[in-house]
């Protein structure tokens, strides 16, 4: 029953529902006051909808949705035909496309788009973290833009008064605010810092804010910039002491960890941690003259001062003066020392060593007789008022004379090849180096070499056929001496040169006659080995050495066997082999075998001759024997006629026909007794061969 009911007002809601009928004809967006607005104001989005119902007196549901590029912002459900949504206050980043929408029931309409711009930033908020800080430290800062909407771009600003402003910037994606932390610089004292923030629009478009409010920080000394003290003058000479020193005053909250420093140039010359002040002290000398910086640093913070020292000169250098800085063995070495304008001090002269300085004496005059170990560095010293100075050092060499040099070849035998390169050395046993050496070739000048050790000198030539005799002078400092070396004969060996091989008879013997092979050269020097080779044997048949430049081997009797291919080689002391081309000797018949040769052939011929002369009269006369005997017979002949022809052939021979009859059978026999009867008239008319 409850069921049936049920259904019964399903069935009338859905014939009432439908008789409501209606339509949606438009819908309106309006911005109010205006789509232009500036930043802090408000604006309000008035969604409108226009609907047609049948009879006009029912009710309807109405859900509005507002969009802002494309994304949904809210949705109202109301049964008015309009709604609002507010943006208060409206900022920059409120600028975009909007949209509304409405559905009833199953039907939904859109609006068109509407472009709101919103001109003008928001003023951000900056923060400084410490109102106080000290030199050295860090001022943190945060600058807060809660209207806006990221992406945002902060600059923040550090204004120094008499200083232009320091700037930095930093990026934020997805927060509101940005920290930022600005170093205290040395000599700030009151620090004022602000902030921007960019904004960039759904629209593409970006706006910077003004800077915001303007925080104070101030900045506190940790230590005050440093003072000097003189105790003794600015202006001092050389051997009067300097004393400065350098204070500074350090706050009372931050007492330690600091350092005082004095340093002149890159030198540091005394320094002290946590104590307020240092000193420095010295008996001064013209390399203390010049520039003296105090610094006080703590982590980052340095302050500095800088004074000027003048130190007047109180007397020069020394200087060393030698009586000759190169001199020979034996003779005396004097060294002095002086100062200009003031002669009356403390002089000493001394050696430098490797290890040490040996004083020599203590005088500014010191006499030697010269030996080579007296070579060296010597210098002196002039004290004066507690102040001591040294001379530069002076290099002394005392040079023991050269011994008579050496010259020799790198070739044990004093034998050089022709355009080859050979080395001679000179070489003095004694004498100081460096020593110069010089090679002479007869008396022209041939090359120069100086050698700073005991080695010997060098020199690399080129053998020519004119080389000559070699010496060399060998010299060093000595102002006397110079000695001459031996005189050196280097012997030129030209290698061999234009090889070639020769027969007699040339290319060509009769066998078993006897042949001489010569092998030569066109240039070389003496003596000159020659070998004879066959090419087919790897060992030469014959080999000669001598003082000529050709040789010549006799063959008694040459026989086929040796007949070939021949070659000669021909070297000497150079050691250099040539090769000569291929000489190809051909044995031919001796005249006795020719001659036999032909008279064995002359013979053969005659016989042959003969043969077939005799061959020939036979044939001829066995042929006309032949033909008188078939003449003189008549033979019998059944039924048929026989005929016999004839022929004579261009030798006087005959040709016999055969018979035949008219069925062209042939019908002649040679009996025995034909054969016989032939035969004994063949042999009568045999001496008679021209009978008929």
């Amino acid at each position: 029953m409850y069921f049936v009911l049920l259904m019964i007002l399903l069935c009338c809601a859905s014939l009432k529902a439908q008789q409501n009928v209606f339509t949606i004809n438009h819908v309106t967006l309006q911005a109010d006051p205006s789509v232009e607005v500036h930043n802090g104001a408000s604006v309000n989005l008035i969604c409108r909808v226009d609907i047609s119902k049948e009879d006009g007196i029912f009710q309807l549901k109405h859900m509005f949705n507002f969009f802002k590029n494309g994304n949904i912002m809210t949705n109202v459900t109301s049964e008015q035909e309009w709604v609002s949504f507010k943006i208060s206050p409206a900022a920059y980043s409120d600028s975009g496309t909007y949209k509304c929408s409405v559905t009833v029931n199953d039907k939904h309409l859109a609006s068109a788009a509407l472009t709101i711009e919103v001109k003008g930033v928001t003023k951000p908020r900056l923060t400084a973290l410490k109102k106080e800080v000290v030199e050295g430290d860090s001022v943190p800062l945060h600058c807060y833009v809660p209207e806006e909407e990221p992406p945002f771009l902060f600059t923040f600003y550090k204004i120094v008064s008499s200083q232009p402003p320091a700037q930095d910037t930093k990026y934020e994606r997805e927060k509101k605010f940005a920290e930022f932390e600005f170093p205290v610089a040395v000599g700030d004292s009151i620090l004022h810092f602000e902030c921007t923030v960019r904004v960039q629009s759904t629209m593409g478009t970006s706006a910077v804010s003004e800077r915001s409010e303007r925080v104070l920080v101030t900045v506190v000394d940790i230590f005050s910039k440093p003072k000097w003290t003189f105790h003794s003058p600015l202006n001092v000479t050389e051997g009067d002491r300097i004393h400065l020193e350098c204070t500074t005053i350090t706050a009372d909250h931050h007492p330690n960890q600091f350092e005082i420093i004095i340093q002149k140039d890159k030198r540091i010359l005394n320094s002290t941690k946590d104590v307020g002040s240092v000193s420095y002290s010295t008996v001064a000398t013209m390399k203390d003259n010049g520039n003296y910086t105090c610094k006080v640093e703590r982590g980052t913070v340095s302050k500095a001062n800088a004074v000027s020292v003048v130190v007047a000169e109180l007397f020069s250098k020394p200087i060393l003066t030698p009586s000759s800085k190169h001199m020979n063995e034996d003779s005396n070495l004097t060294l002095t020392c002086h100062v200009n304008g003031l002669p009356h001090m403390n002089f000493s002269i001394m050696k430098e060593t490797h290890r040490d300085i040996i004083l020599l004496k203590s005088s500014r005059i010191y006499t030697v007789i010269a030996r080579v170990t007296d070579s060296g560095n010597y210098s002196c010293k002039a004290q004066l008022k507690g102040l001591a100075k040294r001379s530069d050092p002076i290099m002394i060499t005392v040079y023991a004379p050269v011994s008579v040099p050496v010259l020799s070849v790198n070739s044990s035998l004093s034998e050089v090849v022709l355009g080859k390169t050979f080395l001679l050395r000179c070489h003095s046993m004694f004498g100081t180096p460096p020593i110069n050496y010089t090679l002479f070739r007869g008396n022209r000048f041939v090359n120069f070499s100086r050698v700073h050790t005991n080695l010997s000198a060098e020199f690399w030539e080129t053998a020519t056929e004119d080389l000559g005799e070699y010496r060399c002078q060998a010299r060093n400092g000595h102002s006397h001496i110079k000695r001459e070396s031996n005189r050196l004969n280097v012997t030129v060996i030209a290698p061999v040169d234009n090889i070639n091989i020769g027969s007699s008879p040339y290319g060509e013997v009769e066998d078993g006659k006897e042949i001489s092979f010569m092998c030569s050269i066109h240039s070389g020097s003496l003596p000159v080995e020659f070998r004879l080779y066959k090419e087919s044997q790897a060992k030469p048949f014959y080999q000669y050495n001598g003082m000529n430049t050709h040789t010549v081997w006799f063959k008694p009797a040459f026989s086929k066997q040796d007949a070939g291919k021949y070659f000669c080689t021909a070297s000497n002391r150079a050691n250099i082999t040539i090769k000569s081309r291929f000489l190809t000797v051909k044995v031919v018949l001796a005249s006795w075998q020719k001659g036999l040769i032909v008279a064995t052939a002359l013979v053969v011929v005659l016989v042959t001759a003969l043969a077939f002369l005799w061959w020939n009269l036979r044939k001829k006369t066995r042929a006309q024997a032949r033909a008188m005997e078939l003449s003189r017979s008549t033979p019998t002949i059944n039924s048929a006629t026989v005929k016999l022809t004839s022929e004579q052939n261009n030798d006087g021979e005959f040709y016999y026909g055969t018979g035949y009859n008219e069925d062209g059978e042939n019908h002649v026999k040679m009996t025995d007794e034909n054969k016989d009867s032939g035969e004994n008239r063949h042999s009568r008319i045999e001496g008679a061969p021209d009978a008929t």
